[in-house]
């Protein structure tokens, strides 16, 4: 290694040395949480770093690292408890109001998708005629409708998450969703 890799960040280096321990203290009583503390104190550490040489240029290195360190906190604090929009807010106390909002989201999706698409979803899932009495009205064979029928409602879910955007739990069953706007 040459003299100038170990005095790189000399200004970083005395700033940290200075600051570091306090900074973290501040961030624990913020957080009350060890492994938060230290993962925040990386991302400072990292951040000033990242400004290389242009961290010598800062006339106040100890607000930097503390102004830094709130925002990435404030940051982590968002992603922890995110701030719902007031329609999700609505969604929630209204059960009765989201069923006939998706409701009009199917519906809308299922117009939009190809006519035979359509066709066998709506008299086999929504109408409950069975696959087999669906094969005969059709002619079809009875693995030919299953076919169908499965591709159909791999495209309606992929379009009820594109269009409404419909999210799935762990379960493949819904668990939220954002209705699109009517087009005017």
């Amino acid at each position: 290694m040459s003299q100038n890799s170990h005095n790189a960040r000399p200004c970083l280096m005395d700033a940290w040395a200075q600051h570091a321990r306090p900074l973290a203290l501040w961030l624990t009583t913020q957080t009350n949480d060890a492994e938060l503390t230290d993962d925040l104190l990386q991302e400072v550490f990292i951040r000033a770093m990242v400004k290389d040489y242009a961290f010598c240029n800062i006339s106040n290195p100890r607000a930097w690292l503390y102004r830094v360190a709130n925002n990435l906190l404030i940051d982590h604090r968002r992603k922890k408890h995110p701030v719902p929009l007031e329609q999700d807010i609505e969604q929630e106390n209204d059960p009765q109001a989201v069923v006939d909002t998706l409701t009009q989201c199917l519906s809308r999706v299922l117009s939009e998708l190809p006519q035979p698409d359509s066709h066998v979803l709506k008299a086999c899932d929504i109408k409950g005629m069975t696959q087999q009495a669906y094969a005969n009205q059709q002619g079809l064979t009875l693995p030919a409708v299953k076919s169908r029928l499965l591709r159909a409602r791999n495209k309606l879910k992929q379009q009820l998450i594109l269009s409404c955007q419909v999210k799935l739990d762990a379960n493949q069953q819904v668990c939220c969703f954002t209705p699109r706007r009517e087009k005017s």
